[in-house]
């Protein structure tokens, strides 16, 4: 016969029946403790020139992870914020707050973030260092921790840092903004 569990709070003892929680059993923890872990390192590129303009990117790659490339911004590509925000302001606002809307020829915010958690469910065991985006970090965090797509234009990256998600059967830790080890 199983021990009833017991919650302790404080002083007093409250037998699990009255909540409705009953112990389970070694086996239904089994596979998750015996599965192998997945570390991705996301290494966030340093400012360069183009970041510094707040000017949009060309989908930068990232070798061997194909699923992790930058953002496509179709026809904004190599273009400043100030200078789309000035031809298209109805188009920006709603590519800001539209997870949906995608930039002309580009991908939206949702279709970013599907894509990286696409890639990051193929990854296999083991740890992978990957140098990103900005941009694919936000929606690294955003698939692993299930938060609305809304949420990626809330999280800052910082360059030069490391932000890890860790995890085995589709469950995901996160570890934010290390500093970027020196070699």
């Amino acid at each position: 016969m199983a021990r009833p569990c017991r919650i302790f709070t404080g002083t007093s003892v409250i037998p699990s029946s009255f909540l409705g929680c009953r112990p389970r059993p070694y086996r239904v923890y089994a596979p998750l403790m015996k599965s192998a872990v997945v570390r991705v390192q996301f290494v966030t590129r340093p400012f360069d020139p183009a970041s510094r303009q707040i000017r949009f990117g060309h989908g930068a790659s990232c070798p061997g992870h194909a699923g992790l490339r930058g953002p496509d911004t179709g026809a904004w590509a190599g273009r400043t914020l100030d200078e789309v925000s000035a031809e298209e302001p109805a188009a920006v606002q709603r590519w800001l707050t539209e997870p949906d809307y995608a930039p002309p020829g580009g991908e939206s915010v949702t279709a970013l973030i599907a894509r990286v958690g696409a890639a990051l469910a193929g990854l296999a065991p083991g740890t992978h260092r990957v140098v990103v985006d900005q941009a694919v970090v936000r929606a690294g965090v955003v698939h692993a921790l299930e938060l609305p797509a809304a949420a990626f234009w809330r999280l800052d990256v910082r360059p030069d840092t490391v932000t890890t998600l860790s995890g085995r059967l589709g469950r995901w830790n996160l570890q934010l903004g290390r500093p970027l080890d020196t070699p």
